[in-house]
């Protein structure tokens, strides 16, 4: 996108766009004349960018893996695979991996994985009575869970179409249920889960324009998999009702968990249970047979392309920018904007305590850690435009900016592969 010509025109045209699971019950309702929803817009300037992460979403075309396997004397419960649901997810496919887990004979467990989804899966191991010991090449604040957009999208970079199964979709709702109420006991400061309103831009009041964005991603959002009680209503917010510059909005309301308070916190309490956290890489399924323990649950993630084989998993490259954080700031904005030339340009914004979370990318099957610097550039440039127009410029009007003659802030990557 050329910058200057994107600013100076100021001609941003709204697309709807949407995450799974936002539908409402009973159909979109459109919301009654009211005035306008007053909300803080984000400082947005290259001034306030402090850093950018890329991470690798376990992305499997047939959906996560949930199963007990024979490794010798080992018995391995897979837990892997959730694409882009990891934290959405984790806690109930973490129970069905524990629930299986039970079936065993032994009550000391190995855990492979301290992301999101290795530690849920050992706090539903104590719970059942289990020793767990976490074996892990990285903890906490360094695994890809920490680097997550890490709102409730249940369904997201999840399972294609043709790979899903009735036994399959069996396993994700009853995960997705147990996940969605589990979470909700965890609202609060001690965890960092909380509601925050969440808007999305439309051309029209047409329910129909947010399902028919799902289905042009890279990954499309499956329809119809995500049990209706776990499906948030959405309101329509008319001209004149809403601060954006599309004709329409959505607003609904989404979980938000914010990685770095969440997943300190569920460490320490698998440590405050008794667990243990061992600092280890196992390159083959034959170094398990190293462990004490003769129970192990794979939450290895992309990992377990190469400790297991598993070469349906693919990477999905997702990269975040941050700007400081605004705490006055508590709402998530999603749509597209349209540049002079055509091309469209993806605005997201999810607010944390450690940070304002920038963007959307989805790129299946590349493997660079590396941060796009293209992609960077756009992405805080389409937010600097769409910000100014939120302070009080109209849609048409020109909006102009000095050109940036710094350097772009030195980038950040964490990520090894692990969720």
């Amino acid at each position: 996108m050329d910058r200057r010509t994107l600013l100076k025109t100021g001609s941003l045209a709204a697309l709807g766009l949407g995450f799974g699971g936002c539908a409402a019950r009973s159909g979109v309702e459109v919301a009654p004349s009211s005035q306008l929803v007053n909300l803080p817009p984000v400082r947005a300037s290259w001034d306030r960018v402090i850093r950018t992460t890329v991470g690798l979403r376990p992305y499997r075309p047939s959906g996560f893996v949930l199963k007990a396997e024979k490794f010798g004397a080992k018995t391995v419960i897979h837990n892997y695979g959730h694409g882009g649901s990891g934290h959405s997810l984790a806690w109930g496919t973490g129970s069905l991996a524990a629930d299986l887990a039970i079936e065993h004979g032994d009550r000391r467990v190995a855990v492979l994985g301290c992301g999101t989804v290795g530690l849920t899966a050992a706090r539903q191991l104590q719970r059942r009575g289990f020793d767990v010991t976490i074996y892990t090449e990285k903890t906490p604040p360094y695994t890809t869970s920490n680097k997550a957009w890490a709102g409730f999208t249940p369904t997201s970079s999840l399972v294609s179409a043709a790979g899903r199964t009735p036994a399959w979709e069996a396993q994700f709702r009853q995960a997705a249920e147990i996940s969605y109420r589990q979470l909700q006991l965890m609202v609060g400061p001690r965890y960092g889960v909380s509601w925050i309103d969440d808007y999305g831009m439309m051309d029209s009041a047409a329910p129909t324009q947010r399902r028919s964005t799902r289905r042009d991603r890279p990954i499309p959002e499956p329809e119809g998999l995500l049990p209706s009680q776990l499906e948030t209503g959405r309101n329509i917010l008319g001209p004149g009702e809403h601060p954006f510059p599309s004709p329409y909005a959505s607003l609904g309301v989404r979980m938000r968990i914010e990685p770095s308070v969440y997943l300190d916190a569920l460490m320490r309490d698998v440590i405050l249970f008794g667990g243990k956290i061992v600092i280890r890489k196992f390159e083959s399924p034959s170094d398990l047979m190293t462990v004490d323990e003769s129970l192990v649950i794979n939450c290895t993630a992309m990992g377990s392309r190469e400790l297991f084989g598993d070469q349906e998993l693919t990477p999905v490259k997702g990269q975040l920018t941050f700007l400081v954080p605004q705490p006055e700031v508590n709402y998530i904005i999603n749509g597209i904007l349209r540049s002079p030339d055509g091309s469209l340009h993806r605005v997201g914004t999810m607010p944390r305590s450690d940070g304002i979370a920038l963007g959307f990318m989805a790129l299946r099957g590349v493997w660079s850690l590396e941060p796009d610097e293209d992609v960077i550039k756009r992405t805080v440039e389409a937010h600097i435009a769409f910000y100014e127009v939120m302070r009080g410029r109209r849609p048409g009007i020109p909006t102009r900016r000095a050109e940036v003659s710094r350097d772009i802030p030195k980038l950040e990557s964490f990520f090894g592969l692990e969720s």
